[in-house]
């Protein structure tokens, strides 16, 4: 099996070397091809108004100076042109992507690149227990359970057009449930909030904040799957069309 890594935490992250030894016990034909900056929060954002430049590290190792969709694309349509990868594998993200982060996600949205070239794709996300622990963010959790659950999502059939959408709970290995199968979730939107600050010389500036998840009810979900102490895994589909309101908007033009 040929896998190719990503992330959106760049090249030098911990999460991406952490899902490097785990893909190691599962291939000798590993490539990675990683943001060679942090890029976080760029979604399927792709370069256009500038060159993107390659760097490489190593056999089979690279960093691109662009997005995860950039570092995707250049894997598949020039580095790995003659060796497409079986699995593309995203991650391991500091901090999750659950509900609607999917649509914001660096790490998500790499792996809806590698499904959209029709390459079977997972992307993989570490939750963290509190703000602001920047690089002191614990893996354990992702550590210990990512080959439990990576070794039969590598052996499944996608369906065409899906990516899987994993987060480890921000927990001790031992503590952790298990793994459930569970929907997307939505929060409320009221729980962003900006942060104003003043330079120097007094002019402002800001920050985008997050304030604390809104759960949904029914325990279905992947926010609540992870708050519950799971692992979730969640299929992502990339046709964005709502089949309910096709007549009712088509009835306005008749």
């Amino acid at each position: 099996m040929r896998i190719l890594i990503t992330n959106d935490d760049g090249i030098d992250a911990p999460g991406l070397a952490l899902l490097e030894r785990v893909a190691a016990s599962m291939t000798d034909d590993l490539w990675v091809v990683a943001p060679a900056d942090e890029q976080s929060g760029t979604g399927h954002s792709l370069t256009l108004t500038q060159p993107v430049r390659l760097r490489r590290h190593g056999e089979r190792r690279w960093s691109v100076t662009g997005t995860p969709t950039d570092a995707v694309m250049m894997a598949l349509a020039h580095l790995m042109r003659d060796a497409r990868p079986d699995l593309i594998l995203s991650g391991v993200n500091r901090g999750a992507n659950l509900a609607e982060d999917a649509t914001y996600s660096g790490t998500v949205s790499a792996a809806m690149e590698g499904a959209l070239a029709g390459v079977p794709s997972i992307a993989l996300s570490q939750a963290y227990a509190r703000q602001g622990m920047g690089a002191s963010v614990p893996f354990a959790a992702a550590e210990a359970w990512a080959a439990r659950v990576l070794e039969p999502l590598s052996r499944a059939r996608f369906a065409p057009g899906t990516l899987v959408n994993v987060n480890f709970p921000a927990l001790a290995p031992d503590r952790v449930r298990g793994v459930r199968v569970c929907r997307q979730g939505f929060r409320d939107y009221g729980r962003l909030h900006v942060v104003e600050r003043k330079d120097p010389r007094g002019f402002p500036y800001y920050w985008f904040g997050l304030a604390s998840t809104v759960e949904t009810p029914g325990h279905r979900t992947d926010l609540e799957a992870v708050a519950d102490g799971f692992v979730s895994v969640t299929p992502l589909h990339l046709d964005l069309t709502h089949d309910p309101s096709l007549g009712t908007l088509a009835a306005l033009f008749e």
